[in-house]
């Protein structure tokens, strides 16, 4: 198997010799070059994306199974789904070894565990899609995640930075990531990280619009629970209603700060009829928008 993760990039050696400013530069260059290989995966992220949407639609669980930096980037993906696009915390699990770092130490070892693994997911259903996410394609947490997946019927989406790598067999929807080799060797935190972080941005991003959850660019399926967010709130629900703010507040106060029936309201439904047809969209804005036209 390519281990180009492990490999040693050609300008490695250098980084300790030049000046700080140059050896900055070169850091840069190495996470522009990692992140360029996300264009080639996009078809293979937009797939995967169908695949949670779907799960999502009917109530089964996106599971995030990773260790180490890969798991801070799955964790980062899981824990902003519910505040951007109000995805049920019930509907979403994260997996990692050693379980949430909760201080500044993340012990290496853990990766290599798979006690408890079993228990963890053995809900798994049909209905439910698990995010394995592991730099080298090889992480013994991982995969033995993905070979538990696959026995239950689970659908798998399967990043790895590595091609061939053994996290890919058996995966439903594999997402290669072939981010050269790290300017400071093996330091996957760097380069396939941030690859790795693209990634599960766009696949969640995706999986946003497949539910209806983004209208024209903005994030309608919000729940305010802030000043900042109702202030975007107020604007959307403005902009796509074409209210004035006064109007667009009311209505985000009638449904007790929620975006997309208050967009209905404010088009002239009263919102229980508002939460009605949303219900008969399954959500979607934009049809509910159109029935009203």
């Amino acid at each position: 198997m390519d281990t180009q993760t492990e490999a040693l990039h050609s300008q490695a050696k250098e980084i300790t010799d030049l000046p700080i400013a140059q050896a900055a530069l070169l850091l840069a260059e190495g996470q522009i070059a990692a992140a360029s290989v996300v264009r080639d995966a996009a078809p293979s992220i937009a797939k995967a994306a169908v695949a949670l949407a779907q799960a999502i639609r009917v109530g089964g669980t996106i599971h995030y199974v990773a260790a180490g930096s890969s798991g801070l980037m799955a964790a980062a993906d899981a824990q902003e789904l519910g505040g951007t696009f109000s995805i049920p915390a019930s509907q979403l699990r994260i997996h990692m070894a050693g379980g949430l770092p909760t201080g500044v130490e993340m012990p290496g070892d853990t990766e290599d565990e798979t006690a408890g693994l079993a228990e963890a997911l053995s809900g798994l259903s049909k209905d439910d899609c698990v995010i394995a996410v592991s730099a080298s394609g090889s992480t013994p947490y991982t995969v033995a995640a993905c070979d538990i997946a696959k026995a239950k019927g689970a659908v798998i989406v399967a990043i790895a930075n590595n091609p061939g790598a053994r996290l890919f067999d058996g995966a439903d929807h594999p997402i290669v990531l072939p981010t050269p080799p790290e300017v400071l060797s093996g330091s996957t935190r760097m380069g396939a990280g941030t690859a790795q972080k693209i990634a599960l941005n766009m696949m969640s991003t995706l999986m946003a619009v497949e539910l209806g959850h983004i209208h024209e660019g903005m994030m309608v399926n919000l729940r305010v629970d802030n000043l900042k967010l109702r202030a975007r709130a107020v604007g959307m629900i403005a902009r796509i209603a074409d209210v004035d703010t006064a109007a667009a507040d009311a209505a985000l106060e009638s449904t007790n700060g929620a975006v997309k029936p208050a967009i209905l309201v404010a088009a002239g439904q009263e919102p229980a009829a508002a939460e009605i047809l949303l219900r008969e969209t399954e959500g979607n804005l934009r049809v509910a928008l159109a029935r009203l036209a």
